[in-house]
C-alpha cells in the first residue's frame, strides 16, 4: 500500500543520525509543532534541519505547524492536578504560583459565558469545571486530575467561540520561512473555508498549506476547505478535546466515508501509535486500526509523541511503515 510518514521531531528526535534513520525507516516528511518552541529556538531547528537536508535528494519537506487560533496554556512549573482541587486561570502569560494557569488569549475568558462550563486540557487528559468567572479570572475545580504544563492545550467542550487568526507568533514565523522552498505550514483550528480563504489570501498561492481539522464546522465544511488547502488533516485529539469522545468517533466516521470526495490528499492525526511513546511496540488494536485506515483511503499519518517525546522514534517509523 502507498502511503507517507510524518514524523514529529522533539527532544527525543534531535540529531542529524536520528533524522537519517527515521527517513531509512520510511518517513516522508518531518514536523515541528511551533507552539512549543520560541523564536530564537526554531532558528536553531531549521539551522540544523537545513544543514542536514541540503545534502539530500529529494530534499524531505518541513512541516511548521502554526497555532492559528488555538488556545494554549503560558508558561508556568509543571505540576499535578488533583481531582477535588481548587484552581485558577488567570488572563497571563506567564504564573509561579501552583493552583494557578496562565491563559494568554482574552478571548477565552470572553468565551466562558457561552461555553458548557466545562474545560479540557492537553487533548482532555484533564477536565476541569468551570465555578465562577470575573474579569480575567475564572475560578474552577479539577474533576479529572493529572500532570498539567506549559502550552498544553485548552478549550471549552461544547464551545465555537474563539478569534480566528494567525498571531503575532505566527506571522514572524511565516516572514522567516516563506523564502525556503521545502517548508509547508500546518494551520491549526481552522473553523471553517471562510477563515481558509483569509489564510490563503494572506499566504499566496505558492505556499503549501495544510488545514487541520480540529473543530465540528471544519469536519462539516472539510469539501469546501478542500478546494482551498493544499492537504487535510483529520486531528482526533482536539477534536475528541472538542466534542467528547462519543460524538469524535461518529465525526470521525462520517469524515473517513466521503474521503474519496476531498481533492486533496487527507492524513489522520492524533494518537495513531501513541503506546510505542513508552513501549515498543504497538497494541493490536493500533495495527489494525492502521491497516484499515489506509485501506480507506487515507493519504499518510502523522506522529506526534510517538517520535518527539518517545521512546524510541526510529522504531516508531519503523512500525508505521509496516504496511508500505
Amino acid at each position: 500500500m502507498e502511503y507517507k510518514i510524518i514524523a514529529t521531531l522533539g527532544p527525543s528526535s534531535n540529531t542529524s543520525e536520528i533524522w537519517k534513520a527515521m527517513l531509512n525507516a520510511g518517513v516522508d516528511a518531518f514536523r515541528l509543532n511551533t507552539s512549543h518552541l520560541s523564536l530564537e529556538e526554531l532558528n536553531t531547528w531549521l539551522d540544523q534541519i537545513q544543514s542536514f537536508t541540503n545534502q539530500l535528494q529529494p530534499h524531505p519537506p518541513l512541516i511548521l505547524d502554526l497555532q492559528g487560533s488555538k488556545w494554549r496554556l503560558g508558561q508556568f512549573p509543571a505540576f499535578e492536578l488533583v481531582e477535588g482541587q481548587k484552581v485558577q486561570l488567570i488572563s497571563a502569560q506567564i504564573a509561579q504560583e501552583k493552583s494557578v494557569l496562565p491563559v494568554p488569549h482574552p478571548d477565552f475568558f470572553s468565551a466562558a459565558s457561552l461555553s458548557s462550563g466545562e474545560i479540557v486540557l492537553n487533548d482532555a487528559k484533564t477536565r476541569l469545571h468551570m465555578d465562577s468567572i470575573e474579569s480575567g479570572v475564572i475560578s474552577a475545580t479539577v474533576t479529572l486530575g493529572g500532570v498539567i504544563s506549559a502550552n498544553k492545550g485548552i478549550t471549552y467542550a461544547d464551545s465555537e467561540y474563539r478569534i480566528e487568526a494567525l498571531n503575532e507568533k505566527d506571522q514572524a514565523i511565516i516572514d522567516r520561512t516563506r523564502r525556503l522552498g521545502f517548508i509547508r505550514y500546518a494551520i491549526s483550528y481552522i473553523k471553517d473555508a471562510s477563515e481558509m480563504v483569509q489564510y490563503r489570501a494572506l499566504m499566496g498561492a505558492s505556499s503549501h498549506l495544510i488545514a487541520k481539522l480540529e473543530r465540528q464546522p471544519a469536519v462539516d465544511e472539510a469539501l469546501q476547505i478542500a478546494d482551498i488547502a493544499d492537504e487535510l488533516w483529520l486531528c482526533r485529539g482536539d477534536l475528541g478535546a472538542e466534542l467528547g469522545m462519543k460524538a469524535m468517533a461518529e465525526a470521525v466516521d462520517r469524515f473517513s466515508q466521503r474521503l474519496r470526495e476531498y481533492a486533496v490528499p487527507v492524513y489522520l492525526a492524533g494518537q495513531v501509535l501513541e503506546h510505542l511513546t513508552i513501549h515498543q511496540t504497538p497494541t493490536r488494536s493500533e495495527v489494525c486500526y492502521l491497516f484499515d485506515t489506509i485501506k480507506k483511503g487515507y493519504r499518510g499519518l502523522v506522529l506526534s509523541d510517538e517520535t518527539a517525546i518517545g521512546k524510541d522514534p526510529i522504531n516508531a517509523c519503523k512500525i508505521a511503515a509496516m504496511f508500505k
